[in-house]
């Protein structure tokens, strides 16, 4: 098969050496690569948008594909930036901590999150260098984050956690059920209410399996 102008690969010469300039090309791309996919999206049409010829975004990101890889670390990275790690919350209250990870968790799973996981969805097998940095700067990350406070409440005596990331994943997984496949399909998502009910539930019942 023989490939699009946009997708041919370009010399790739690092991020782009006007910060300002970059910030239109990715924001641009985010909003092509939302609404038409990667294969569908055009170099053209995300250069005209920015306000740059085609050539500036092939001598910055080196092709289309180098371009939505950059998109979704720019988005990974923006995402995180608003989580609240666990490494400052007090081991001797896993009832109090566990409540503010998961409501923030929440708030990233049916939020900002869910772009980025739509986005990469659709090239799942042919983007796995996306797929790769989506999945490290985003769910291995907060579980790692998460795995971290669960082994200090576990020396501080107040949960009993014997493999820590297992049980960090089998705590953000309560959170990924149907509101978050409602998420992804754009549907409409759960309210306010339903949502403080779940992550108070979820607490409850991590807590009756980990509390020493």
């Amino acid at each position: 098969m023989v490939s699009s102008p946009d997708s041919d690969p370009k010399p790739q010469r690092g991020r782009p050496r006007d910060p300002e300039r970059g910030r239109r090309i990715l924001e641009a791309a985010q909003r092509h690569f939302d609404e038409h996919g990667l294969e569908r999206s055009s170099v053209d049409a995300i250069a005209a948008d920015a306000g740059v010829s085609k050539m500036t975004v092939y001598s910055n990101f080196g092709s289309k594909e180098g371009l939505f890889q950059a998109v979704v670390r720019d988005r990974s990275a923006a995402v995180m930036a608003d989580f609240t790690g666990a490494g400052s919350l007090d081991p001797d209250q896993p009832d109090a901590a566990l409540l503010a990870i998961g409501a923030r968790f929440l708030a990233l799973a049916r939020g900002d999150a869910l772009g980025a996981l739509r986005a990469v969805y659709g090239v799942a097998g042919a983007q796995p260098e996306a797929c790769r940095a989506l999945y490290q700067e985003g769910p291995e990350r907060v579980n790692g984050e998460l795995a971290a406070y669960l082994r200090r409440a576990h020396s501080a005596g107040t949960l009993k956690v014997r493999n820590p990331r297992q049980a960090a994943d089998l705590f953000l997984s309560m959170f990924l059920g149907s509101g978050h496949i409602r998420g992804l399909l754009k549907l409409e998502m759960p309210d306010a209410r339903e949502n403080k009910a779940l992550v108070r539930e979820a607490v409850r019942v991590f807590m009756a399996a980990y509390k020493a």
